[in-house]
């Protein structure tokens, strides 16, 4: 780990909430996650994520733990034969819905990597929800291969067609698309971002 990371990167530790897919993936994305997640257990960081042992899910899991990290795993027992029984803490929900609030609710900031239908659902929610007020914790997107261009081009639609106003008051000035999400285009990238986040008790 170069200098200047070091610098960085242990003033805080901080929980970080992770989305990403649970099916295993090209090594185009896993190994960039994988250099990721050894970098946040190298810094101090804990780790909060949906429960998987499979897919990338699973690798960010086991590296991080490897790493020294403490791993929280939060699920649904409609997927009991995939859950990662290693994990520091088991957390069991009893809905989608529940099992994001939980997971918000014990991050600083929030952390996604590729993933399908079910990535993309937590993110667009935790966006409105920001949107809404309801948290303020940044989210970053690891845009591994450009694999987020086209969902990137969309919320940049949605905000130069004034979509994207402060909630339900109108009469409240536009809010920029960086205001609610940040895309890198590296793990390096990620860090650096993740190195000028102000760590809050999460709420």
């Amino acid at each position: 780990m170069c200098q200047i990371y070091d610098k960085i990167w242990y003033d805080k530790s901080m929980n970080i909430c992770l989305f990403c897919s649970s099916n295993e993936l090209p090594e185009k994305y896993t190994h960039p996650a994988t250099r990721l997640a050894d970098q946040l257990a190298a810094g101090g960081h804990q780790l909060v994520y949906g429960g998987s042992s499979h897919g990338l899910m699973g690798r960010m899991a086991r590296v991080m733990q490897a790493g020294g990290a403490r791993v929280t795993g939060v699920t649904l027992s409609v997927y009991s034969a995939s859950i990662h029984r290693g994990v520091d803490e088991l957390i069991m929900a009893k809905t989608l819905g529940e099992r994001k609030a939980a997971m918000l609710e014990r991050s600083d900031v929030i952390l996604v990597l590729v993933g399908g239908i079910g990535t993309l659902d937590e993110l667009t929610e935790l966006i409105e929800l920001k949107r809404q007020w309801h948290h303020d914790k940044q989210i970053i997107v690891l845009n591994t291969d450009g694999f987020y261009d086209g969902f990137r081009m969309q919320l940049e639609r949605i905000a130069n067609e004034n979509m994207l106003r402060a909630g339900e008051n109108t009469h409240l000035a536009i809010r920029s698309l960086d205001e609610f999400v940040t895309f890198v285009e590296s793990p390096n990238e990620a860090i650096l971002l993740l190195g000028n986040v102000t760590t809050m008790a999460p709420r």
